[in-house]
């Protein structure tokens, strides 16, 4: 397609799946580069919050102290995550992107803290481990149904949405209630709600963000393998206590 036929040139940013064959390689490259670099610098900054002497016994001893505590928590992260979103979707300082990220990946490091802490000290070692290998294989797996397919999930978006709120109301119910006990059940569904948001955002990826958007595109990917891993090590710890 030349530079006259492609009406997205013109834009300062042009939709990806218009783009160039190089820019359209290098936007995708760039987006999984920073999805690639989000997840290294979680892994990292759990490691460092992990082996702070007293920090994770201090948060749950914080979380412990109502049974509101985590709702406002999961609260907190859902603004966290509302404002590192619209700061990574700057389209006039790549600055600010970078900001939204790494502020995303640092509230991601601490509400995974209590989880991760549990899962280090009460549970079998191979936890962790298998929770992140098996997280792998299912994003590269769904990762490459829609780079195979080339197939657009944007459709999935009204129901990811309500998903997303009925399961927002499920922690807050279990939160308020203790007698609303979230099971295995629940942890399955939100892998399969988990699995929809990476096939919706990748197919994103390839059809409707912008050039220039790789640092949003990769916020909104690691958000999804984040919930992904979440809920996988929560499977994974139901089947190997210690």
């Amino acid at each position: 397609m030349s530079y006259a036929d492609n009406p997205y040139r013109s834009h300062s940013f042009e939709i990806a799946a218009y783009a160039e064959p190089n820019e359209r390689t290098a936007f995708i490259r760039k987006t999984y580069l920073h999805l690639a670099g989000a997840v290294f610098a979680f892994a990292g900054l759990e490691a460092v919050l992990l082996n702070v002497p007293g920090l994770s016994e201090r948060f749950m001893s914080l979380l412990a102290a109502s049974r509101y505590s985590w709702l406002v928590v999961v609260g907190g992260f859902v603004l966290v995550s509302y404002v590192a979103d619209n700061w990574a979707r700057s389209s006039t300082s790549p600055g600010m992107q970078y900001l939204g990220l790494g502020l995303y990946v640092v509230a991601e490091a601490f509400i995974f803290l209590p989880l991760l802490y549990i899962a280090a000290n009460f549970y079998d070692p191979q936890v962790i481990p298998t929770a992140g290998a098996a997280t792998m294989v299912v994003f590269t797996g769904l990762t490459g149904i829609v780079f195979l397919t080339g197939a657009d999930f944007s459709f999935l978006r009204t129901a990811l949405w309500l998903g997303g709120l009925v399961a927002f109301g499920c922690v807050a119910a279990a939160a308020i209630f203790p007698q609303f006990a979230l099971g295995i059940v629940f942890c399955f569904a939100m892998v399969g709600l988990a699995s929809g948001y990476i096939l919706y955002d990748t197919s994103n990826v390839l059809h409707h963000y912008r050039i220039g958007q790789h640092v949003a595109a990769s916020l909104a990917l690691f958000a999804s393998v984040a919930l992904l891993f979440w809920y996988i090590l929560r499977i994974v710890m139901q089947f190997s206590r210690r």
